[in-house]
């Protein structure tokens, strides 16, 4: 095991990712298993401190995802049921709603906790019936 201490540079971080490809793969509970925990940890911190990622608005989120596994709108919509509320939701005239969020998350495996987040919803432009 390598002497551990703190990551306070771009160099330091580039050394300790070199060390933990070396360790990749180690058993649990050994000293090299320890010791890439340990690193993974100091790590994470370094990184959240340094380069803090800001959290993801639900809908761009939904984009990304969507985006990434191949998905279109199509796609949510046989998740939603319906073109338009896909197309709703996709243009921010529909606010997520808690059977949605759950069909995401339980189908397409994005975690609700990422898409119960408040965000802007437009002003519709034609009243809806029964408005």
């Amino acid at each position: 095991m390598q002497k551990i201490k703190p990551i306070r540079s771009d160099d330091d971080l580039d050394a300790v990712l070199a060390r933990i490809d070396q360790l990749w793969g180690a058993s649990p509970e050994t000293s090299d298993g320890d010791e890439l925990d340990v690193l993974c940890d100091l790590v994470e911190h370094y990184e959240n401190r340094w380069y803090p990622v800001e959290p993801i608005e639900p809908i761009e989120l939904l984009h990304m995802h969507m985006t990434a596994t191949g998905r279109v709108q199509a796609d949510l919509a046989e998740l939603f049921g319906s073109r338009s509320r896909a197309s709703e939701v996709l243009n921010r005239k529909r606010a997520l709603t808690v059977d949605m969020i759950h069909r995401l998350s339980s189908v397409w495996n994005i975690p609700a906790e990422c898409l119960v987040k408040p965000y802007q919803v437009s002003e519709r432009s034609t009243p809806r019936r029964g408005d």
